[in-house]
């Protein structure tokens, strides 16, 4: 059987297993963009022949979808049946919808749940906005969590070696108002612990400001709820309410979800 060298927890990778996983992985974070076979065999460095068999293979499980010419790749249905029954065998997701919802009427604005993974944020649940709906579901979508108000209140909370560990080398700007300068975002992230929020200024999306709360129910936290605002409706008595709003809610969360549970 073909494996890579021991992992850090010392169990050996299955080298076909992994690369299927770094595949799908690929494809997902390509989004609507669909690549050719040269593409990623150049991204993941395997020859071409190789990966052609297991793109073939992944097609006709329905893990892969291809265009009609067999030439471009992009994620398959299979996936999407994955992610959903994550969702939905997910026992905080079903907890926080409720007050995701509760948030929403209250504030009329866009209300997200993400979790962190690795370096970035993941969105597991939005609400929109009637006064400014997106043209796509964020559902899913992953992010740099250095650049987002959900992923600075869960790296807020991280002691420094592991909040170390949560951000990707270098600090690429998602706006001019990304803060890429380490030392500069370790001081927003320990003014941020101190406050109890975390505010994402235009960081990740210009004329966007955006409030999260992170959730402590886990032990390290993982979880976080927040709420975007465009800047052209946004005053300090608005933000005074959003803000009050989240902690609300966040509090009820807690206090409904019970002690910590030790995150795995």
């Amino acid at each position: 059987m073909d494996e890579h060298p021991p992992t850090s927890g010392g169990v050996r990778d299955v080298k076909s297993a992994a690369r299927t996983v770094d595949l799908l992985e690929a494809l997902a974070a390509r989004q609507n963009r669909p690549a050719k076979l040269r593409e990623l065999s150049e991204a993941l460095g395997v020859p071409k022949s190789s990966l052609y068999a297991l793109l073939r293979t992944l097609v006709s499980r329905g893990w892969v979808r291809t265009d009609a010419t067999g030439t471009l790749y992009g994620i398959g249905i299979r996936a999407l049946l994955a992610g959903t029954s994550y969702l939905d065998a997910d026992p905080y997701l079903r907890l926080v919808q409720p007050y995701l919802d509760e948030l929403a009427e209250r504030t009329g604005e866009t209300i997200h749940f993400g979790r962190l993974d690795g370096s970035d944020i993941i969105y597991l649940a939005t609400r929109e906005s009637p006064a400014y709906l997106r043209p796509y579901s964020r559902v899913g979508r992953r992010l740099p969590a250095f650049t987002t108000a959900l992923g600075k209140a869960l790296l807020a909370e991280r002691t420094p070696t592991d909040r170390e560990s949560h951000l990707p080398a270098p600090l690429l700007a998602m706006t001019p108002h990304t803060l890429t300068n380490p030392a500069a975002l370790d001081a927003d992230l320990d003014a941020a612990r101190q406050l109890g929020y975390a505010v994402d200024q235009e960081e990740n999306t210009l004329g966007l400001r955006c409030l999260g709360v992170a959730l402590h129910y886990t032990e390290p936290v993982t979880d976080a709820v927040s709420c975007s605002v465009p800047l052209a409706r946004l005053t300090p008595s608005r933000e005074s309410e959003i803000l009050n709003a989240l902690v609300g809610v966040r509090d009820t969360i807690e206090r409904v979800a019970g002690p910590p549970r030790t995150y795995p």
